[in-house]
């Protein structure tokens, strides 16, 4: 199924003629030939469980692509990409079918996604590694990500959830507040490599700091019309508290009916149930409870260069989590398009993937947020540079993954307010 049109894509890049034409006579004056438009894909989800993400990261990605060919018309004399939307549906199979159709029929080199682990998994190793085609996902945080056999093609602009599962055990224990804390907890995740990986991996910190995990229970990766009983396995061991691990799709039901059918609301949340639809659904028995997910810190410039410019274009602040990944994992696609144009040579995936780190990496010279008219020219006079973006420092290991903070959230008078940044240099290892 293709996608229907979310948002108006940004098209500032399309300038009048005449002012056009004298772009790229002074352009050309300074060596440099018009650039090509390559064509980008993007995998994320206006249908499925994940249907409440997909048109906000679609806007990140677009503000993303349009600094970046506003940038390339000032240096190069004209844009350098284009997206290509598509709807993974939160599916792996509609996942499979629409990047197939991205590679075969629009021809990209490169795609954005998907938002779910096992969409990005299928996607990855039935068309994009095969296809030699860069794939970067904004929010797949499982960590069988970091282990897949995949060339080098398969990069993401978000944390491994070794970590955010740390922190969420960290947080049930009582480790990081005096007065949360839980001696027994257990699970219910979505049936996929993220919600397995995450609740293993909190199970695995928890009861290291001595809890105990009474149940880990998954369901359909598809939404049901029921939980009940996932719900009776959840609850037989009588946990204090117990860890929502999917997305809106799915924990809008299920949550509701803990509550309406056991009496049960005591939930921490993770970054699949960080949403609005489940404060709609819950109201008043979510105020106070808590949540992980890959973060940003707000006191970090490039967090806030992103939202500020996220504002004056939107109108709102970035409203869920994995925006500001999104918005990276663009600029990353973006840079190493310019690098490729710079160098002469063809935009292909693995000219692209060759690129990721040249142009993320150290050493080079740091460029941020909406700083890509200064990143471009430095390409140009044959300068390195290291992207800093929105969400992190981007800078990819051997395995393609980044490091990001975890944030401790809370939901409170019917909003998602920030409580906590855990950076990576206080969360164990383990």
């Amino acid at each position: 199924m293709k996608s229907q049109p979310r948002s108006t894509p940004r098209a500032s890049w399309k300038l009048p003629a005449v002012a056009l034409a004298t772009l790229l006579v002074a352009a050309s004056a300074l060596g440099f030939a018009q650039p090509t438009v390559v064509p980008v894909g993007t995998l994320l989800d206006y249908t499925g469980a994940l249907a409440e993400f997909g048109p906000a990261h679609q806007n990140a990605a677009e503000m993303a692509a349009g600094q970046l060919n506003d940038a390339a018309i000032e240096v190069f004399g004209g844009p350098i990409m284009r997206l290509i939307h598509e709807d993974s549906a939160t599916s792996a199979a509609t996942g499979v079918d629409r990047a197939r159709k991205l590679v075969d029929a629009d021809g990209v080199p490169a795609i954005l996604g998907s938002l779910a682990s096992g969409v990005t998994i299928n996607v990855a190793e039935s068309v994009t590694i095969p296809a030699q085609v860069l794939q970067i996902s904004p929010a797949s945080t499982s960590p069988l990500l970091s282990v897949l056999e995949d060339d080098g093609y398969l990069f993401r602009t978000t944390s491994s959830d070794a970590l955010q599962g740390v922190v969420a055990g960290q947080l049930a224990i009582g480790e990081i507040f005096d007065d949360y804390a839980f001696t027994s907890a257990a699970t219910i995740y979505e049936n996929s490599p993220y919600g397995q990986g995450l609740s293993n991996a909190f199970a695995a910190a928890f009861e290291a700091r001595g809890g105990t995990v009474t149940a880990q229970v998954a369901h359909p990766t598809e939404p049901q019309p029921t939980y009940a009983a996932q719900l009776e396995q959840v609850l037989a061991g009588n946990p204090e508290v117990v860890l929502a691990i999917g997305y809106p799709g799915q924990a809008t039901v299920y949550l509701a009916e803990a509550r309406d059918l056991f009496g049960f609301t005591n939930f921490q949340y993770v970054d699949g149930t960080q949403s609005e639809l489940i404060i709609d659904v819950m109201g008043d028995d979510l105020e106070g409870k808590y949540g992980t997910s890959p973060g940003s810190d707000p006191e970090w410039a490039g967090f806030q260069q992103y939202a500020a410019d996220y504002q004056a274009l939107y109108g709102s602040v970035p409203p869920l989590p994995f925006m500001d990944s999104a918005y990276d994992a663009v600029v990353v696609i973006g840079l190493a398009i310019a690098k490729a144009h710079v160098d002469g040579v063809e935009a292909t995936g693995t000219v692209l993937r060759d690129n990721v780190r040249a142009i993320a990496n150290p050493p080079g010279e740091t460029v941020g947020v909406n700083d890509f008219v200064r990143a471009l020219e430095l390409l140009a006079a044959g300068e390195a540079i290291a992207y800093t973006g929105a969400a992190s420092e981007v800078v990819f290991d051997e395995n393609g993954d980044v490091v990001t903070a975890i944030e401790i959230w809370r939901y409170e008078g019917g909003t998602i307010v920030p409580v906590m940044m855990r950076t990576a240099d206080v969360i164990p290892f383990e």
